[in-house]
């Protein structure tokens, strides 16, 4: 039978490469609704070409285009948060992959897990966030979180038929960005042009700034943690320039299982949408022979200071993680627009972590709550310009 599926987020990166999962597995997947905030002119591309049930289109602006483009096809058009939170409701639907990006993808995904779907989850700033919340609920709802992040799917794939196993640590691998070995003083004249050549991966812009200021490590270290119940003492992030050795696990016997590969993100996405089944592909194979040396050495963290502080927030818990989330969020968007330096990222992530009131045991409402304050006083501390204050409140 095949697996029904609703894609949150379908025209970003995530979303498209799991669109090319399904093209070429159109005998295990069914999909039921594909969801993007604005770009219209792809989602009705991908509409036309894979007739879900359902599209939604966050910006109610382009509700009339994408309708009029769709009518003559078996295909519902809606529009407007309110209908993407719908749609998580969906009956038929089993499983939503959230590649949605940043804190938009909590609400929704928290709508899911309410309705009983099964989460891929691909938006790691949701576990991030709420980590505790999402967590829990899904335990009450006995739902399933399949991690799509390379590293959180290869942790999961070598803890198969371990679950019993007691875990030493898993190392989390790191490329190092388009930076790697660079000083601070380097990294303060560097554009946002720089910034965005990743050596290994194809990614939307806010993920490949984030790996490039290791900022992406760290958020993925927090949901690890909550992804595999460990504290942040069992989480150790080691660079790995080359990208083929995706994560590992220590068990308490001192070994050490890896998943390798060759970077690609449609194998995760494809093991979380179909798993457990492994199904058969055609992408190219890792050649042990065209890789004699596989390196790894410890992050520099005087220099990639956004690890350390992802740790920091960790360690304090609480709401901390959604004040680092936030204000990272408005950084990385700022310098994007060329109104901050790459170093200033980590300097008002550090401020507005120092600044912000926290809450030990935050519900829902105190996330929403801190992150709307923690952008105000991020963008406050940038002078930001209209445009920016408009896109981030």
């Amino acid at each position: 039978m095949k697996k029904h599926i609703t894609i949150l987020g379908s025209t970003g990166s995530i979303g498209t490469q799991a669109l090319d999962v399904i093209r070429v597995n159109p005998d295990a997947f069914e999909l039921d609704c594909l969801i993007a905030w604005g770009n219209a002119d792809l989602l009705i591309r991908q509409a036309a070409e894979f007739l879900p049930g359902t599209v939604v289109i966050g910006d109610e602006l382009k509700l009339d285009q994408v309708k009029a483009a769709l009518e003559r096809l078996p295909v519902k058009v809606f529009g407007g948060p309110s209908s993407i939170l719908d749609m998580m409701e969906q009956e038929s639907t089993e499983m939503v992959l959230t590649a949605c990006v940043g804190y938009a993808g909590l609400e929704p995904t928290i709508r899911a897990i309410r309705a009983g779907k099964h989460i891929a989850l691909a938006n790691k700033e949701t576990l991030v966030v709420a980590g505790e919340l999402i967590t829990q609920l899904a335990k009450e709802k006995g739902v399933n979180i399949y991690p799509v992040d390379s590293e959180h799917s290869a942790i999961f794939q070598c803890l198969a038929g371990e679950w019993n196993n007691p875990i030493e640590k898993i190392i989390l691998t790191a490329s190092g960005g388009p930076f790697r070995g660079k000083t601070r003083e380097f990294l303060e004249h560097v554009t946002p042009e720089d910034a965005l050549k990743h050596p290994n991966w194809s990614m939307g812009a806010k993920i490949t700034i984030d790996s490039a200021s290791l900022m992406n490590k760290g958020l993925e270290v927090i949901e690890a943690c909550w992804l595999f119940n460990l504290p942040p003492d069992k989480v150790e992030v080691v660079v790995h320039p080359q990208s083929i050795i995706h994560s590992m696990v220590q068990f308490e016997d001192g070994s050490i299982k890896a998943q390798m590969g060759l970077p690609d993100m449609k194998l995760p996405i494809q093991y979380a949408l179909a798993y457990p089944k492994r199904l058969t592909t055609q992408w190219p194979r890792f050649n042990f022979t065209q890789y004699p040396q596989l390196s790894f050495e410890a992050p520099d963290t005087s220099v990639f200071t956004n690890l350390q502080l992802a740790y920091d927030a960790l360690h304090r818990g609480g709401n901390m993680p959604c004040v680092l989330n936030a204000a990272n969020e408005v950084a990385v968007k700022a310098f994007l627009m060329r109104e901050i330096s790459f170093n200033a990222m980590s300097d008002l992530i550090a401020h507005c972590m120092a600044k912000a009131a926290y809450v030990k045991q935050p519900t829902y409402s105190d996330y929403v709550q801190t992150d709307r304050e923690t952008r105000r006083q991020a963008l406050t501390l940038i002078g930001s310009s209209n445009t920016l204050l408009n896109e981030m409140l």
